[in-house]
This record gives structure tokens, C-alpha cells and sequence, in this order.
């Protein structure tokens, strides 16, 4: 492999801050993933990853047919390139009941479905449902550990399916599992983990389809724990990361070999110090949740260590007596791509060295149309 995989041929024509996509790798990493878990049929990707209408097509290309988003804008774009089995990853609540329902409304050929944990949630909806004539699918959401949402697997999950059951606009098909706390880095006590955690939600679900004689879905794993759960039968896997890759990832989960597919494109614009570098990758151009030293890695500039971060600018320290010059482009694979990609308006894709096209980043934006 090219060591120098990642360098354009005319930098020189992409201003700074950028986010380039490299499509082979993204093909790649996409053909991966079906490869991972045995078959397309068996994914639910989520979309908060790359969030264009064009990486989801080449999703639904390589034969992948359900995904699932987390705003109304995601889905929507879901809807909009074709995707035939549609899921809110989300409890909606108050107004987000009447935009999720209005898209419903005008995509008919389309499944959706959304997230349920709690029935004071599930009976304004049902309400909204019936009123408008329509009915969907739910996923009751589990908490497994991550403490974020969810109802507990057992007896409390099977009182809201019970629930549910009885409301005629909401229809129960499964359960929907992110345990993405789950980051060992020792691989078998992950595993371990893992399947110490879903072994109460098989059991519930073998409770429910034997009582109620129906055959219940589960979606579960991020990309920590998807590999684990693909092993399982009746196991719809739910991964986003995996089409762009991130350093976080990469470091954190050796085990997978996706390729970086995003990078972001910066320049040197200020020699302030003798050893100090300040390039233009700020707050608004990186993810900076992560503490200063965990944002970014440059490929071709790895002795850098960041020193301070503000909106506009983030200064390096190279070592006394460098060669880096005003203009000098960098390439840097962010530590966690999704609040990466939301920080651009559009992707430039890249192929062979050379820009052949744009992505707009439509579902950054938190309104399309509904």
C-alpha cells in the first residue's frame, strides 16, 4: 500500500478546512461490513456517520436495505434516496411526534418505525397515530448498561410490550440494544460482556414470541459489539462508523480492519513561535469533545503536538528548528468522525488523487423539509 495513499494531486485547489472522502475506501469498508456479519439483509446502518444522500446510495447499492437515523432530518434523507425500511433511532416526544408523523404521511411506500421506552411516550403517539389513520412498527429500546436510554431487559420490558400490544396505531416487531459502553480493550472480556448482557434479552424475547406467537426482530451492536452480535441468529446489526472509520476506533478496536475513508485537509497559516505551528482546524472544523491531545491525528505530520484549541485555529509544537512553512497542507484523521462530518457543509470526494465530486451534508442541518 502507498504510504502516501491520502495526498492530493492539486491541493492547491481545496481551500482549508476540509472534509475529503476517499470513495474506494469507503466501497471498501462498506463491502467489509456485509462481509463481517454474513449478509446485507442483516444490517441496519446508521446514518449519523456520513449523513449525505449520496454515501447512503452507496450503501443501498452494495444491497443494503434498512437503516436507521437519529433525527428527523436523517431519516427523512433516508426516505428521500429510497430506503424502503426506514427507523427513528429515537423516542419522539412533544412537536417531533407531528414532524416524524408528517413524514410518515408523505412517504407511504416506506416502513418506518421508532424507538419506545416508556409508555407515556408510546400513548401521545398512539394518539397522533390514530387520529391521522396511520399505524407503525416499534422497537422497545433496552438499557443494557449504557445508562443513556432504555427501559431494563425483563420484567419491566415485558409490561411495555404487554402495553403496547393493546395500542391499535403501534405495533411491537422487536428490541433495539446499543451497548456501545462496552469497550474493553482485552477482546474476549468484551465478548464476554456482551453476551453476558444480551443473554436477558433472549430470554424475554423467547418468552414473548412463545406467548403471543409472533416473531420479534432485535437490532443490536454498535460498532464495539456488532461483530459479537453477528454471531447470533435473528440479529440485525446496527453499525455507522464503519463507511468513514475514525482514530478512535482504529486505536480502540484493532480487531477491526476498516481503512480511514475522512479525512479533514488543513494548512499551516501562522508560524507564531519558532517551534509553535498554528494551522486552521478549529472548534467548527474538528469533533473537540475529547481532551486536547485526542482530537486529531495528522498522517504526514505526526511529531505535532497540539498546544491550545480555540475556534478558528489550533496551535501545534514541533521541535526546535522544523521545516514546516506558511501553507503547508496537513491531512488528519479525526479521533470521532460523526460530529466531524456535521461541522462540514459538504464532503469533497476523492478519488485517485483528484476531487471528482461533492456531498452535501443535508441531514446536519436539523430541518430538510417536515
Amino acid at each position: 500500500m502507498h504510504d502516501n495513499w491520502f495526498e492530493l494531486n492539486h491541493p492547491e485547489k481545496i481551500d482549508s478546512p476540509a472534509l475529503l472522502v476517499y470513495l474506494d475506501r469507503a466501497r471498501k469498508n462498506i463491502d467489509k461490513v456485509i462481509q463481517e456479519v454474513g449478509a446485507a439483509h442483516r444490517l441496519r446502518p446508521h446514518v449519523k456517520t456520513n449523513k449525505s444522500a449520496e454515501a447512503c446510495q452507496l450503501m443501498i447499492d452494495a444491497g443494503i436495505t434498512a437503516f436507521k437515523g437519529a433525527t428527523i432530518a436523517e431519516i427523512e434523507l433516508l426516505a428521500s434516496v429510497g430506503a424502503k425500511d426506514v427507523l427513528l433511532a429515537y423516542q419522539p416526544v412533544g412537536p417531533k411526534i407531528d414532524r416524524f408523523l408528517a413524514l410518515v404521511a408523505n412517504y407511504p411506500e416506506v416502513k418506518f418505525k421508532c424507538l419506545i421506552d416508556h409508555v407515556d411516550a408510546a400513548k401521545p403517539l398512539n394518539e397522533k397515530l390514530l387520529e391521522a389513520g396511520l399505524g407503525i412498527g416499534v422497537y422497545i429500546d433496552l438499557n443494557a448498561g449504557t445508562n443513556r436510554t432504555g427501559i431494563a431487559p425483563g420484567a419491566a420490558a415485558e409490561e411495555l410490550f404487554e402495553e403496547l400490544v393493546a395500542m391499535e396505531g403501534l405495533n411491537p416487531v422487536g428490541f433495539h440494544l446499543y451497548d456501545g459502553h462496552l469497550r474493553d480493550p482485552d477482546l474476549q472480556k468484551r465478548e464476554e460482556a456482551c453476551d453476558a448482557g444480551f443473554a436477558p434479552i433472549a430470554q424475554m424475547r423467547e418468552k414473548l414470541e412463545k406467548k403471543h406467537q409472533v416473531t420479534l426482530d432485535v437490532i443490536a451492536g454498535g460498532s464495539t459489539t456488532f461483530p459479537f452480535h453477528s454471531k447470533r441468529e435473528r440479529i440485525t446489526c446496527a453499525p455507522g462508523t464503519f463507511i468513514y472509520w475514525d482514530e478512535g476506533y482504529a486505536s480502540g478496536l484493532p480487531e477491526q480492519s476498516y481503512e480511514y475513508a475522512a479525512l479533514v485537509l488543513c494548512r499551516v497559516v501562522s508560524l507564531p513561535t519558532s517551534n509553535y505551528v498554528c494551522v486552521d482546524l478549529g472548534y467548527k472544523a474538528i469533533a473537540s469533545e475529547n481532551p486536547l491531545n485526542n482530537r486529531v491525528k495528522f498522517l504526514n505530520a505526526p511529531d505535532l503536538e497540539p498546544v491550545s484549541h480555540s475556534e478558528e485555529h489550533l496551535v501545534l509544537e514541533a521541535k526546535e528548528g522544523h521545516s514546516y512553512k506558511i501553507g503547508d497542507v496537513l491531512y488528519g484523521v479525526p479521533i470521532h468522525i460523526c460530529p466531524t462530518v456535521a461541522s462540514y457543509q459538504e464532503a469533497l470526494v476523492i478519488q485517485e488523487g483528484e476531487q471528482i465530486a461533492s456531498w452535501r451534508t443535508i441531514a446536519r442541518d436539523r430541518r430538510i423539509t417536515f
